[in-house]
C-alpha cells in the first residue's frame, strides 16, 4: 500500500506510516477527530482526553491534505502548544513544522508585529504590563478630573480590571459597575471618560496592553480578512 491518503477511513497513511485511529482514541474522540469540516464545539472537562483529541485532529487534518502552514493551533499556554506539535510531529514523522502554535496573547502578537499598520499602530508598537497599564490609567484618571477629591475616585487598578472585564466580555460599562462596583454607579460619565482618554494616551504612544493583543487581533480578522 502507497503512502498517499485514504480519505475517510480511520486508518490513514502519511509517508508509510500507519496512525490506527480507532486503536487509540474512543468513540467520542473520533467524532471529533473525522469531523468532516466547518465550526465544532468540544465540551469536556478534565482527564477527558482533550490534549489527545487535538493532537489526533491535527494528524488528521495534515493527511487530509491541508497544509500545515494553514493549521492554527491555540492554547492557554506556550507549553501545552509546544507539547502537542511534538506529539503530533512524532506521528506524522515530522510534517507539523509549519504549524502556527501558542496561546492566544502569543499568536496576536505575532499577527499584529506583521499587520500592526491596519490597526492603527506602527510594527513596533509596546506593550503594557499589568503595572504600567495602572500607571497609565491613573494618569488617565488625573487628566480628566485632577481636582476631583481622592475619595470619591475609583482607584487606577479597580478601574484596569473593569475595562479588562468589558473588553473581554463585551458588556456595558452601566452593567459592569452594577454588577461589579455599584458604589461607582453614580461616576458612570467620569469613568468612561476615562476610559476614553486611557485609550487615546495608549493610541497616542504607540503602545497596547494585555486585552488590545486580542481586540485588536480580532478587528484586524473582521475587517481584513485577507490576512487570515
Amino acid at each position: 500500500m502507497s503512502g498517499d491518503l485514504v480519505p475517510g477511513r480511520p486508518n490513514a497513511v502519511r509517508r508509510g506510516r500507519r496512525i490506527d485511529y480507532e486503536r487509540e482514541l474512543n468513540e467520542e474522540q473520533l467524532r471529533v477527530v473525522f469531523h468532516p469540516g466547518g465550526p465544532m464545539l468540544v465540551l469536556a472537562g478534565a482527564g477527558t482526553g482533550k490534549t489527545r483529541t487535538l493532537v489526533y485532529r491535527v494528524c488528521r487534518l495534515v493527511e487530509d491534505g491541508v497544509p500545515p502552514g494553514e493549521i492554527l493551533l491555540l492554547t492557554f499556554t506556550n507549553k501545552a502548544a509546544r507539547e502537542m506539535l511534538d506529539r503530533a510531529g512524532r506521528l506524522l514523522e515530522g510534517g507539523t513544522g509549519r504549524i502556527m502554535g501558542g496561546t492566544f496573547h502569543s499568536v496576536g502578537h505575532r499577527l499584529l508585529r506583521r499587520y500592526a499598520e491596519r490597526v492603527g499602530y506602527t510594527p513596533r508598537f509596546s506593550i503594557l504590563d499589568r503595572e504600567d497599564a495602572t500607571d497609565l490609567m491613573g494618569t488617565a484618571l488625573a487628566d480628566v478630573q485632577p481636582e476631583l477629591p481622592k475619595r470619591r475616585l475609583p482607584r487606577a487598578r479597580l478601574l484596569v480590571n473593569l475595562y479588562s472585564f468589558i473588553i473581554n466580555t463585551g458588556r456595558p460599562l452601566d452593567e459592569v459597575l452594577l454588577e461589579r462596583a455599584p458604589q461607582y454607579l453614580d461616576q458612570e460619565e467620569l469613568i468612561a471618560a476615562v476610559f476614553k482618554r486611557y485609550l487615546e494616551r495608549k493610541r497616542a504612544a504607540d503602545l497596547m496592553d494585555f486585552d488590545d493583543l486580542l481586540l485588536n487581533w480580532l478587528l484586524l480578522l473582521r475587517r481584513h480578512p485577507e490576512v487570515r
